[in-house]
């Protein structure tokens, strides 16, 4: 592998490890604060962080074309994802919620060719196949161990791929500053959705105001590591690596949560990995 590569590779297992830190944040978050109110206050810091980053690069923080057609269906794709996961977080276990999300780069393929006429062949739609089959081994739909619940991070991970397929389409005279800045402003607004929904908003303690600020940072340096994996390298050789997110959660998930997956969450996540390297790895 060339330098560039690894470095890329690296870029993105620490870009992973961010992010699977920050489910666990808001996880633990979640048992002292309602989900929305952690959403929010992250999606609020966040997005005046990435404000200030694309002020001072001398940009817009919100220009006009976060009001292009390609951009709205982003964000409402964006909101979709960010609730309906985090829900997912606070009420599943960390470790099956982490394992349904790494099917997100599959979906998006299957949705790059059903929209925009990608060139998908076979071999790549049996990985789609095979890493949904692995989605549902996990969910158990009709037997004694299926959560409906579960449904909650099947609905954040195919917001997120319909915000991965907007993005395509949407135009590239963004920069990632302006991107944080809207992906933030749509956290936040998710938070105030659930908010709407359930109520309950109150002071946070101490311990409740480290987890969420704990949280906050980690997301924004899981973003900013992503934005740089993704610009060093090879694409086919860095994206692979998303995939240590799962590795990291249910690391977590065991040692801080005292999770335990049970063997059919592992077999799914086995299938939807394996899977997804192979999909995202082939050309055709």
């Amino acid at each position: 592998m060339r330098q560039e590569d690894l470095r890329g590779a690296g870029l993105m297992t620490a870009a992973m490890a961010g992010f699977a830190v920050e489910d666990l944040f808001i996880k633990k978050a979640s048992a002292h604060l309602p989900p929305g109110q952690i959403l929010l206050t992250m999606g609020l810091c966040g997005l005046l962080f990435f404000a200030l980053l694309s002020r001072r690069a001398g940009e817009p923080a919100f220009p006009a074309l976060f009001r292009s057609r390609g951009m709205l269906i982003r964000s409402v794709f964006e909101i979709a994802g960010r609730l309906f996961y985090a829900l997912a977080l606070a009420l599943t276990p960390l470790s099956s919620a982490s394992a349904i999300l790494q099917a997100t780069p599959l979906v998006v393929i299957a949705g790059a060719a059903l929209l925009f006429g990608e060139k998908v062949g076979w071999r790549r739609w049996l990985a789609v196949l095979v890493g949904l089959a692995g989605v549902l081994v996990i969910l158990r739909p009709g037997v004694e161990g299926f959560s409906a619940l579960s449904l909650l991070a099947v609905a954040g991970m195919l917001g997120f791929a319909g915000r991965d397929l907007a993005t395509r389409a949407a135009s590239r005279g963004l920069s990632n500053r302006q991107l944080g800045t809207l992906g933030f402003a749509m956290l936040a607004l998710a938070g105030a959705i659930i908010l709407s929904w359930t109520g309950g908003a109150h002071l946070p303690s101490a311990q409740a105001a480290a987890l969420v600020a704990g949280a906050t940072v980690f997301g924004i340096v899981g973003y900013h590591t992503l934005t740089g994996a993704m610009r060093t390298g090879a694409v086919g050789a860095v994206t692979p690596f998303r995939y240590t997110r799962l590795v990291f959660a249910l690391i977590l998930a065991a040692l801080i949560l005292g999770e335990r997956p049970d063997t059919a969450t592992i077999l799914g996540a086995t299938l939807i990995v394996l899977a997804g390297i192979y999909g995202l790895t082939r050309r055709s």
